[in-house]
């Protein structure tokens, strides 16, 4: 039950910190130019995103929810199963982080039919992204790193049944 009380705890955190940035950008940079972090290498830009990462799928708003559904599905799967020792912690980790980075898009296309992107690397023309999608991305490669190399195939035989922890 602690797994689920902290795991519940670092997703609410995580997410209020990404909805509290998408607010704070939405009350600060709607509707003014862009305002220098970096000089001209890294700026804050209000962005209506209506699609995906990099701007795919544009105006697939439903399709969008229901793909970040199953998504989460998939993650609270591996959560559950994921047993509560330190050994697993990275995995739950950024299980939830991954989680909290879909939530708080899906949130957003939700509310107001677009998601909210404000951080832009001007330097090297990067897409404009918020803090849902560093979520997402450092979540993504960290979890592929570690079960592409950290973890062997007889620590991931807990998600097939075969071992009990």
């Amino acid at each position: 039950m602690k797994k689920y009380i902290k795991g519940i705890l670092l997703f609410i955190l995580l997410f209020g910190f990404d909805q509290w940035t998408k607010y704070a950008a939405d009350t600060c940079l709607q509707g003014h130019e862009a305002k220098k972090v970096i000089g001209d290498v890294f700026v804050l830009q209000y962005l209506k995103n209506y699609g995906a990462a990099f701007g795919i799928l544009q105006n697939k708003q439903i399709f969008l929810v229901l793909l970040t559904a199953v998504i989460l599905v998939m993650i609270l799967y591996v959560f559950v199963k994921t047993p509560d020792s330190r050994h697993y912690l990275p995995i739950r980790f950024f299980s939830i982080m991954l989680a909290a980075g879909a939530v708080g898009n899906m949130y957003d296309r939700l509310v107001h039919g677009y998601v909210i992107d404000f951080l832009y690397a001007k330097l090297i023309d990067f897409p404009i992204f918020n803090v849902a999608d560093c979520y997402v991305v450092i979540s993504a490669i960290v979890l592929a790193v570690l079960i592409g190399f950290v973890y062997g195939e007889g620590d991931l035989e807990v998600y097939y049944g075969r071992r009990k922890n």
